[in-house]
């Protein structure tokens, strides 16, 4: 069943009034009565017009596709063997899964080191990463893993200050670079600030660099969620004056007298803040990372999105002209904004095809002798075996995978359940492993040994953060184990199968029965 079909989610609260039985061609309830209250995606539309377009709730939640697409990562399996091992010596004793090694490193001239290959992309300007970032940013550093401050973070901080349209101060981008640098360990890890079209204009990645020590930049194209720019919802009627000021598409507009008395009178509660899309071309593009070398960044990325493949192969061609540090590609699917739904799920190219296009791709480029960046996955990853199967997917170049609402949502429960500790009021799903942050969260008392006094200082959404990344870390090494490959590059296209004639069409890996068919020749005669 594809979203297509339906006119009515959760996503965006409404629902069908003859719950089983709807049409199949169009959603609709089957009989449409005279009398409804209009619950369905047509009837809230009725009456709430655009608002219905954009999931809810706005700020406190993340978002992603409900569409299930023809293919994706559960068609493909995972290849085991029995013998041998690659990246260690092949001895019962050693070839062990704790010995696998998941460090890794992006970028070139040594790049950014990872104790483990996880990069959390882009979370920007929504009220669900700013009241997360204490654990986004604690729990990424003392991981050593590398998280991505995303879009209009200056802009729509109330207390920056601009001067001559370029920000020379802003307290929340300070704030969010300052949480991770204070908590980065032996130089793991990365704090990336990227651009959009309007922080570009206001200069904040060289604010960045300038005077906040911040090394890495990423450059923005798009992302998997939308195929249009960042939106957000504003609930006060002068920050959406203060915003519309700054440049920024705000509606309807707060500066119209007859758009302010409708919101004083409480028709509408909140204003919508769009970004511009980018105007993408080889020279700009090229202009801007030579732009930010000088300002001196160390590394540079490019983020993409879901686009046609003639825009996946722009992204590779101009990143290897460039000579960018490492490019994130992002399937269509998902996101951590409030993108518009139907548009989270009916644009784009899916993730299976997107990344297998990008190998291809970028085998292309490799085969000609020209600079081939590393690459990141991105789109709907949450488990060690899609990271497995992602970076098989797009093996060699594929160095880490990128991940927003996983991430976020360790964050989340880590500081939820801190808060019902906090209080005495513990669910009682958590009061069975106990009543303290240390009986709970089985990596606390580690952390406690390992950082002694500052153990206190660590909120329970980092340890919550810190917890997930431990149990991908050991569920990887354990499928890594088992394909007998003990370090990120070792894994290639032949650690995975393809269990669908139509998944192995779209990735070029062969069916599970054809994969070693040449060795199995080899062995039978």
């Amino acid at each position: 069943m594809t979203l297509t079909r339906y006119n009515a989610t959760a996503a965006t609260l409404t629902k069908n009034r003859t719950a089983g039985d709807w049409s199949p061609i169009s959603g609709m309830c089957v009989t449409c009565v005279d009398g409804c209250i209009g619950m369905c995606e047509i009837g809230k539309s009725a009456y709430r017009g655009h608002e219905v377009i954009y999931p809810q709730p706005f700020g406190i939640s993340t978002m992603a596709s409900q569409k299930d697409y023809p293919i994706d990562l559960s068609h493909f399996s995972i290849m085991g063997t029995a013998v041998g091992a690659v990246g260690i010596e092949a001895d019962s004793d050693k070839a062990i899964f704790p010995n696998v090694n998941v460090e890794t490193r992006l970028g070139q001239n040594g790049g950014i080191k990872l104790k483990f290959p996880i990069i959390i992309g882009g979370l920007g300007s929504t009220n669900v990463a700013g009241i997360n970032w204490e654990g986004l940013a604690i729990g990424s550093a003392i991981t050593g893993t590398v998280l991505t401050i995303g879009e209009n973070v200056c802009g729509m901080d109330v207390e920056s200050k601009i001067e001559n349209g370029r920000v020379v101060h802003s307290p929340e981008l300070q704030r969010r670079v300052k949480l991770f640098k204070d908590w980065q360990e032996d130089g793991y890890g990365a704090v990336v600030v990227q651009a959009n079209v309007e922080d570009t204009r206001l200069k904040i990645q060289e604010y960045a660099i300038e005077k906040l020590g911040v090394e890495a930049v990423e450059l923005k194209w798009g992302q998997g969620a939308k195929d249009i720019g960042g939106e957000v919802k504003i609930k006060s009627l002068e920050k959406a004056q203060l915003l519309r000021k700054r440049g920024y598409i705000v509606l309807p507009d707060p500066l119209d007298p007859a758009v302010i008395d409708e919101f004083k009178k409480g028709i509408f509660t909140e204003f919508e803040r769009h970004s511009r899309v980018g105007m993408v071309d080889e020279e700009s593009f090229v202009a801007r990372v030579e732009e930010l070398r000088k300002a001196g960044a160390k590394f540079i990325t490019l983020k993409t999105g879901a686009y046609r493949p003639a825009d996946l192969a722009r992204a590779v061609k101009f990143s290897s002209i460039a000579k960018i540090d490492y490019l994130t590609v992002d399937g269509a699917g998902g996101g951590t904004g409030m993108s518009p739904w139907r548009m989270m799920n009916e644009w784009g190219v899916p993730t299976i095809e997107l990344w297998s296009l990008l190998r291809t791709y970028c085998d292309r480029l490799a085969k000609k002798g020209q600079y081939v960046p590393d690459v990141a996955l991105a789109g709907g990853f949450i488990l060690e075996d899609q990271m497995f199967k992602g970076l098989s997917i797009c093996a060699p170049y594929c160095k880490a995978i990128a991940m927003s609402r996983a991430p976020l949502a360790a964050a989340m429960v880590g500081k939820t359940i801190g808060a019902s500790l906090n209080d005495g009021n513990i669910p009682v799903y958590i009061e069975r492993f106990g009543k303290n942050v240390e009986s709970v969260f089985v990596t606390a008392e580690g952390l406690k040994r390992k950082y002694g006094k500052d153990y206190e200082r660590i909120p329970t959404g980092a340890i919550g953060l810190y917890t997930y990344y431990e149990r991908l870390e050991q569920g990887l090494r354990q499928f890594m184990c088992g394909a007998r490959k003990f370090a990120i590059e070792h894994i290639t296209t032949d650690d995975i199968a393809a269990l669908t004639p139509e998944a192995s069409r779209a990735s070029g890996i062969p069916m599970v029965s054809d994969i070693d068919a040449k060795e199995v020749d080899k062995i039978l005669g």
